[in-house]
């Protein structure tokens, strides 16, 4: 048998959408900036599986200089538990915020936010401001904001969790109420409050939007589950082209493995034909629960030398990606309105 070969390069960027920015990420980023007066710290949260490309620039440039912590979240669907490998990952994430404390939780457990607590008792809790202190939580759509509140919230003042969570992004559509995470006998509580996720007005490479939608952060039906298998299929084989060895062969062609698929997971319609796009979605979530492989989408490496480069150019500043955005938005508009 030949030797499988993975493709080095995934040719299908063309009709890719660069944006997802909604009407309530714009009310949310505004309801965030006229609050931060009265907030004393922001825990920024990020997709461990991207955990560059999940960096939103607006963040930085709406939330000024007020102290942060970064928290990368769902690390157990990214990478193996306990591995040697895990641990050099993590310091080279670290190297992307050095001046920020650094943090990373899983979904499911609770006892990753206990080193949180600790620092935000000591650094957040302010014991001589007897109102206590206020955290804003911010970061991506989907990208586990609630889930940490309300793992903080259990951990720090045994409660069951006050935040309603799900598998799409949108859940949280304004800053909701604060939830008390830390309690102190002078009365100076921390509070957290949830905010709406945040999409970037503008995405200037289709593949970053690939990953931000393969890992949930934008809603399914934006890009073609399709092509994000594809996408996915391609990342996969680029690690270990046997994660989806239950289904199909190794292989670089997207529909033969979803008819596999689709088959073995009876996802047929009639006369047994599969449902293409039903098995995509189906494969994406596999993916996202980390049932077929756990690895991060971003290449640190490559990351890191670009931004060493010295003619390395920033992420474009808020205005300038709105401007791309009320553009593209309008032409869209004129496309629309030619064809009707």
């Amino acid at each position: 048998m030949a030797q499988f070969i993975p493709r080095q390069v995934f040719p299908n960027y063309g009709a890719i959408p660069r944006s997802y920015f909604l009407g309530h990420h714009r009310a949310g980023l505004t309801q965030m900036k006229n609050m931060l007066a009265s907030i004393d710290y922001v825990v920024e949260c990020r997709d461990y599986r991207a955990p560059v490309t999940s960096i939103n620039p607006v963040f930085e440039e709406a939330l000024g200089k007020k102290r942060r912590i970064v928290v990368y979240t769902k690390r157990d669907l990214g990478s193996v538990p306990k591995s040697s490998a895990r641990q050099v990952t993590e310091n080279k994430v670290r190297g992307f915020d050095p001046n920020s404390a650094v943090f990373f939780t899983s979904s499911a457990s609770r006892a990753d936010v206990s080193q949180i607590i600790k620092h935000l008792r000591n650094d957040a809790a302010a014991p001589d401001k007897l109102t206590g202190s206020r955290v804003m939580v911010v970061g991506m759509p989907n990208v586990g904001k609630s889930t940490l509140i309300n793992h903080l919230r259990n951990h720090g003042v045994g409660k069951a969790k006050a935040l309603k969570t799900g598998g799409q992004p949108g859940i949280t559509r304004k800053i909701a109420s604060p939830v008390k995470i830390i309690e102190r006998d002078s009365g100076a509580h921390v509070y957290v409050l949830d905010t709406p996720g945040v999409f970037m007005p503008y995405v200037p490479d289709a593949e970053n939007m690939l990953k931000l939608a393969l890992c949930g952060c934008v809603k399914d039906a934006i890009i073609s589950p399709v092509t994000l298998v594809d996408y996915l299929l391609y990342k996969i084989n680029l690690h270990d082209a046997q994660a989806y060895q239950r289904w199909s062969e190794p292989t670089n062609e997207v529909m033969p493995l979803l008819e596999n698929f689709a088959r073995k997971t009876g996802l047929l319609g009639k006369g047994g034909v599969p449902i293409i796009d039903s098995a995509a979605l189906h494969l994406v979530q596999k993916w996202r629960q980390g049932d077929i492989g756990r690895f991060l989408l971003d290449d640190l490496d490559a990351e890191k030398r670009q931004r060493d480069d010295p003619d390395y150019k920033p992420p474009m500043s808020m205005s300038q990606a709105l401007r791309i955005e009320r553009v593209t938005r309008k032409n869209r508009s004129d496309v629309n309105s030619s064809s009707e």
